[in-house]
């Protein structure tokens, strides 16, 4: 995200709130869970934007929590504005853990957790912790979903209550396998509902 620095004169020469750039990142939608067995983003309905407007979309998961223990946060693409969600996907993932106890901890890649061209949802964050106060935040990066010129790659950081009584942070980054437009993503857990959280959706200007 851009950052813009002032000096005084500079600021008494601004003539209205108006004149000062808003930065980089900007807010197109929030999407709300309440015991959600989905939540997609799909562009043109609801005001969600995921076109050339913007090269690079952030979606920022906050304080997801799924509706029972052990679930798996998970998403996918589409490239017929949500009908259907399958994708192909290549991607690699690794992880660190460190658990309460202080008796396990490790860097590790996770072999279980990457796909080889597979139309499957990914998994963002694996064995989510469903008690009151378990929860995942993270987030994804998308680039250049309207490109079809070229595949679409993502990144994604995932810090979550693992169900174990761990602090997991999960890293995947991979390509969705297609050189058509992308224009819907949709997020849930691989059983059960989103109970509770937020995910927004930005998008990065001048990128």
């Amino acid at each position: 995200m851009a950052l813009v620095k002032y000096n005084n004169n500079s600021i008494s020469a601004v003539t209205s709130a108006a004149s000062i750039p808003s930065g980089a990142l900007t807010l197109i939608k929030t999407l709300t869970a309440s015991s959600s067995s989905t939540l997609s983003f799909v562009h043109g309905s609801n005001g969600v934007v995921l076109d050339s407007t913007y090269p690079i979309y952030v979606f920022k998961f906050i304080n997801i929590h799924p509706g029972t223990n052990n679930k798996n946060f998970t998403f996918n693409l589409s490239i017929d504005t949500g009908s259907n969600y399958n994708v192909t996907k290549t991607t690699s993932a690794f992880a660190t853990y460190h658990n309460e106890a202080n008796s396990a901890a490790t860097l590790e890649y996770r072999a279980d957790l990457d796909l080889a061209q597979s139309t499957a949802f990914q998994n963002l964050g694996n064995g989510v912790g469903g008690e009151a106060d378990e929860c995942l935040s993270g987030e994804l990066k998308l680039f250049s979903p309207s490109s079809t010129t070229f595949v679409k790659h993502f990144i994604n950081v995932s810090q979550f209550y693992e169900q174990q009584n761990m602090s997991l942070n999960s890293y995947i980054a991979g390509y969705a396998n297609t050189t058509s437009a992308v224009d819907a993503i949709q997020f849930k857990m691989n059983s059960g509902n989103i109970d509770s959280g937020k995910i927004k959706l930005y998008g990065i200007k001048d990128s």
